[in-house]
């Protein structure tokens, strides 16, 4: 009688779990999977408990409990054969920056990394984040999970030219530049600030080279500008398709440009911008953007 009431409250709680999975509802469906594991850690179907667990504290941002479940279900995966429970485990241990952790789960689920220990940082190449407000721009990843921000993002996103975020490692999106394609993924969590406040100046430029000449100046310092006009506002549909962009976007005239750099240093690379062809060019500003 009491194993069959127990295996009725197995199969009541598994109900209670994916049920609530399927309506979203991430902290019940974690918790009730939970209470499952607790009882039954090494069943043939754990693995895939585990796993979910694991996936519904990644969606609660619950780091630490991702990390947790994701340990025991890559324990139960399949190295080298590409097994998510390996990718969302990289994910966890890089964001509680348990780099030991991290590198065995990115090498078990199928990736190269370089040589080394400790904090990964390699140039993985150029990709789109979404950022959390919806923003998409372009990074550098530094890892399977982490990227530099390359562009100098609105202040309405809440992050700024240099930051590192952490994103995830399901596409969401396309974007299209020269004929190739580069997924866009969404950003989970900061990882690293950025110490560079955007600041914006109005510029007069003659033609699109001397605003070239502008973003080239301060990237030559470590820092960024970018003409507003290269922002583009579409729905959050046609965001997540496919989208062709321009590789490099400049416009002669008028116009608000956004920099990225100590607010002390900005008017001395302004002036220098100008003064090297005043007939042409001219600035006005900063003010906080």
């Amino acid at each position: 009688m009491g194993k069959r009431m127990t295996a009725a409250g197995d199969r009541e709680l598994l109900k209670t779990a994916y049920e609530a999975w399927e309506a979203s509802d991430w902290a019940v469906a974690a918790q009730s999977l939970e209470v499952l594991l607790r009882r039954h850690p090494d069943r043939p179907e754990s693995g895939a408990w585990w796993y979910d667990a694991a996936l519904a504290h990644k969606f609660l941002g619950n780091w630490s409990k991702a990390y947790e479940f994701g340990v025991q279900a890559a324990a139960r995966a399949e190295r080298g054969a590409e097994e998510p429970a390996f990718w969302n485990l990289g994910i966890a241990a890089t964001i509680l920056e348990d780099w030991a952790v991290a590198r065995d789960a990115w090498q078990g689920y199928g990736l190269s990394l370089p040589d080394g220990e400790g904090e990964i940082l390699a140039d993985f190449g150029p990709t789109p984040i979404r950022l959390s407000n919806g923003e998409v721009v372009w990074a550098r990843r530094l890892c399977p999970t982490r990227a530099r921000v390359l562009n100098v993002p609105t202040v309405e996103s809440g992050r700024r030219f240099g930051e590192v975020v952490v994103h995830d490692g399901a596409p969401n999106g396309e974007r299209v530049v020269a004929g190739r394609t580069f997924p866009v993924f969404d950003e989970l969590v900061l990882f690293r600030a950025s110490d560079l406040p955007t600041t914006t100046v109005q510029v007069v430029a003659g033609t699109p080279e001397d605003v070239r000449a502008l973003a080239e100046l301060f990237d030559g310092h470590g820092y960024a500008a970018e003409p507003a006009s290269g922002t583009r506002v579409i729905c959050a549909c046609c965001s997540e398709g496919g989208v062709h962009q321009d590789r490099d976007h400049q416009v002669s005239g008028g116009q608000a440009v956004h920099v990225a750099a100590p607010p002390a240093e900005v008017a001395s690379l302004m002036d220098a911008w100008s003064a090297e062809a005043p007939q042409r060019r001219s600035w006005t500003g900063p003010a906080p953007a």
